[in-house]
């Protein structure tokens, strides 16, 4: 090889590589796209375990992309109200929103589902239906129609069953009760003569205390205990019947999320699962000390009867019917989850109930 051709050859070779690395480029600067969001919560921020969820995806997010993917978040109130956050998601005014599906049961009873219906599924039921069931598509497509994609971000686990001015024995007790309640609960007691009210989280204690409700459902003794609620009612009923496993969502405004580049979507769809499992790990470590020093400071726990209950879980089912005969969409949603519950409290019948009930009578008999 002559001194002159092999000048010409090194010559391109160098060309074609000053040229990938042009061409590289642009595509490394897309990876690290630098992109701030705003997320507005339901929850106010004293609330550290249902709160704290946004906050798991916020740091999640930025140290997952160097801080180049960044997203402040906003307790109930500091950009919109906290039953107004997805709203505001689906007009654009905030990229995301981490808040509860039933709030806007109002504009569909579909959204009902999205968090949890009376006599539905468990915390682990409820995860699986959701990732390995058809929750999340079947949702998303129902979301798409009012510009959200939803990704599941928290879980309480099964809740308490409200806070009560005096002793709720049997269904006339009932008859009257002005109830703070959420979802599709409220139609559902609504039918046995309850008032539903759906009051923002925050709005509670207030409304207790001034006698402008006679009852209120929120979340469990931890948050409970935080919001005051034993301080003006002393009855504290168990369980929601309506919320066995409530999901807490992350909704971002649908062109947002297509627009979002591969990568952060799934760096933000690994955040919401680390929220999602995080907090119902913080309930279950908070609770259970929250419920003893509850029952310390004078509050008087009460099971349901089996009366109410029966009665509660016959009235469910007339809405289910209800609703299922004028909107297709709930109904599509509705009899999958039916179906799926249908066979994973089979399996949970020989599996976690025989196991925890063996567990509690030990726990009971002081041998744990």
């Amino acid at each position: 090889m002559d001194r002159r051709s092999f000048i010409k050859k090194a010559g391109l070779a160098s060309a074609g590589a000053a040229a990938s690395t042009v061409l590289a480029a642009p595509a490394i600067a897309q990876e690290n796209e630098k992109i701030t969001w705003r997320l507005t919560s339901s929850f106010p921020k004293a609330l550290d375990t249902i709160y704290g969820g946004a906050e798991d995806i916020a740091a999640r997010v930025a140290a997952a992309t160097d801080g180049n993917f960044t997203i402040q978040t906003y307790a109930a109130g500091e950009i919109v109200p906290g039953l107004q956050a997805a709203d505001a998601v689906t007009a654009g005014t905030v990229e995301m929103c981490h808040t509860c599906s039933y709030y806007y049961v109002g504009k569909d009873p579909t959204f009902a589902i999205g968090t949890a219906i009376p006599f539905g599924l468990n915390a682990r039921l409820t995860n699986s239906w959701f990732y390995n069931g058809n929750g999340n598509t079947l949702l998303n497509e129902f979301y798409a129609k009012h510009n959200l994609y939803g990704m599941i971000a928290g879980n309480t686990g099964a809740q308490m069953g409200g806070w009560f001015r005096k002793e709720i024995n049997t269904v006339d007790d009932l008859k009257g009760i002005k109830m703070r309640i959420a979802g599709l609960a409220g139609k559902v007691v609504e039918k046995l003569g309850v008032v539903p009210q759906q009051i923002a989280g925050g709005d509670i204690y207030p409304a207790l205390e001034k006698g402008t409700i006679d009852a209120a459902e929120w979340v469990g003794p931890y948050d409970d205990q935080k919001l005051g609620f034993y301080k003006v009612a002393k009855y504290y009923y168990y369980p929601a019947f309506w919320e066995g496993g409530p999901v807490i969502h992350a909704f971002v405004n649908l062109d947002k999320w297509n627009a979002l580049p591969k990568r952060y979507q799934t760096v933000l769809q690994d955040a919401c699962s680390f929220a999602n499992t995080n907090m119902m790990a913080k309930y279950d470590a908070k609770n259970p000390i929250a419920i003893k020093e509850l029952v310390n400071a004078g509050t008087v726990l009460r099971p349901f009867s089996q009366e109410i209950l029966e009665a509660c879980f016959n009235a469910a089912q007339e809405v289910y019917a209800e609703i299922s005969a004028t909107n297709p969409d709930f109904k599509k949603v509705y009899e999958d989850q039916v179906a799926f519950k249908r066979e994973g409290y089979l399996w949970m019948q020989l599996s976690e109930y025989t196991f925890d009930t063996f567990m509690m009578i030990q726990q009971r008999n002081g041998k744990l």
